[in-house]
């Protein structure tokens, strides 16, 4: 984290909008900037003593009233960020980022397919306020597993009409990707954001129905994976059998380096692959978190990314790469 990335914010307003999802207004010291739809701020936190950082979408096409929006979802079994987050009160000062994208929105697409699981709401807002404003032809499927976990729906609701199609599984209304893949043109684009099991599920209709691989966009930081994340030991086969251990809200990479272990990397959202790590052996299943390896890869299991992917448990023994330099004579 450095002084030039992060700057102080003031935060103006926190509103619930969901049973589990609350709303915070942040009015950066040095001013709002303008910003992509689906782009997103980092936020610096602390947990546990350490210091980290957590990135939430932006609610919205652009700024809103001078301040930037965010949503929190509560998350019982997350790192820690989740309850900091929730925990601030109008007032509170926090370090954040300028927005940046890495979930841009193409312009030249015939036709657009929005798709939200939850919280995965947040980025699409904004792709849905100005696809409507531009008069693009679009659809947002938006699931939640019981009505009153979605947020924003009701402005989302009067800006769009029946483009809006909502999705609650306790209600008996489950969403059928293959279906409605086949009504998005043939050379149309899906802007997902959502849970791992929605993002997988998306991967193996489009391919199946023989789309264009580049033409499903996901957002990939709010993601979670197929187990609750537990403590986990990584064995270090090239550092003579040495084990670190890992908590379960810390990632691989950030207990790796905590230990002096250092690995490249860039991304932190299991996107670019410059953290892999080739895995020898495991006791455990593991948790692949990352949009980088292949399903064959993942199954595969002989590669993981520190950044992102974990060990449900048990131990891992890897190759990390990392060589220390020799002792100069």
């Amino acid at each position: 984290m450095s002084g030039e990335h992060f700057g102080s914010a003031e935060v103006r307003r926190v509103a619930d909008v969901a049973c589990d999802v609350r709303l915070l207004e942040l009015v950066p010291c040095a001013g709002v900037r303008p910003y992509q739809a689906g782009s997103h701020i980092d936020v610096a936190v602390t947990i546990d003593g350490l210091p980290d950082t957590r990135s939430y979408s932006l609610v919205g096409e652009r700024p809103h009233d001078g301040a930037y929006r965010i949503a929190v979802k509560e998350v019982p079994d997350s790192r820690g960020g989740s309850v900091l987050m929730r925990s601030l009160a109008p007032g509170s000062e926090i370090a954040i980022s300028e927005p940046r994208s890495h979930f841009e929105l193409g312009f030249d697409r015939p036709e657009y397919l929005l798709l939200a699981g939850g919280i995965g709401i947040t980025p699409l807002v904004g792709m849905a306020q100005l696809l409507a404003r531009q008069q693009r032809p679009f659809r947002l499927l938006y699931a939640a597993g019981r009505r009153e976990q979605l947020a924003f729906a009701d402005e989302l609701g009067e800006l769009l009409g029946e483009r809006l199609e909502l999705f609650i599984s306790a209600e008996g209304c489950r969403l059928a990707l293959d279906r409605e893949i086949a009504r998005l043109d043939r050379d149309g684009e899906l802007y997902l954001c959502g849970p791992l099991r929605l993002r997988e599920a998306a991967r193996q209709a489009w391919s199946a129905c023989g789309r264009r691989p580049d033409r499903l966009r996901f957002e990939t930081f709010a993601s979670g994976g197929r187990f609750v994340p537990a403590e986990f030991v990584v064995r270090l086969a090239d550092q003579a059998g040495r084990e670190v251990l890992v908590p379960r809200n810390r990632t691989m990479l950030d207990a790796l380096r905590e230990q002096g272990i250092e690995l490249m990397s860039d991304c932190r959202r299991g996107e670019c692959g410059l953290c892999s790590v080739n895995v020898l052996a495991h006791d455990c299943e593991l948790d692949h978190r990352d949009v980088f390896l292949s399903d064959a890869e993942q199954a595969e299991g002989a590669t993981m990314l520190a950044c992102v992917s974990r060990a449900a448990g048990g131990v891992v023994t890897i190759d990390s790469g990392f060589r220390s330099d020799p002792p100069r004579a």
